[in-house]
């Protein structure tokens, strides 16, 4: 398939993904080549698709493609960890973050965030005080977000009082 027709097919396919028509997304993605699947322009489109599907098994291959491709985005370590602890492999969420932070951990208040969500929900307290504390020393707005986030109900408390 020539690129002008692929990009045609991803054009209509982002958009239908954007309108929620995700049956038509799926067959104009479908008329892409399987070879072109792991191309950079297709997929942050299969990525929007499944996101919006909730399909967490299709969306995690996508989005380790997208980190290896592109490691230094960051969105790509955050997507492909919320696709583990969406599948409850909590732990190796948490270890793809942790490996993430190497590059992103002094710019990505939300890679803090997810982290705290993480031990949270693994019962490691301490750590996600802290790593909530981070978040929300680079950016504020991440403790209106916690006191409504269920990953963190056990924190909410400590939350509240968080200065």
């Amino acid at each position: 398939m020539n690129s002008a027709r692929r990009n045609w097919h991803l054009k209509f396919a982002s958009g239908y993904t954007k309108l929620g028509m995700l049956a038509e997304a799926n067959v104009e993605l479908r008329a892409i080549e399987l070879k072109d699947t792991f191309l950079p322009e297709v997929l942050p489109v299969l990525r929007d698709l499944y996101m919006e599907e909730k399909n967490w098994e299709p969306l995690l291959g996508v989005v380790k493609a997208l980190t290896m491709q592109r490691p230094k985005e960051h969105r790509w370590w955050i997507d492909w960890a919320y696709a583990l602890r969406e599948l409850n492999q909590v732990e190796e969420a948490k270890a793809v973050l942790l490996k993430a932070e190497r590059t992103h951990g002094f710019v990505c208040a939300i890679l803090h965030y997810n982290l705290a969500s993480y031990c949270c929900l693994l019962g490691e307290q301490v750590e996600a005080k802290e790593r909530l504390s981070r978040a929300c020393m680079m950016d504020p707005s991440w403790k209106q977000a916690a006191l409504g986030d269920e990953d963190l109900k056990t924190l909410w408390d400590d939350i509240a009082s968080m200065k």
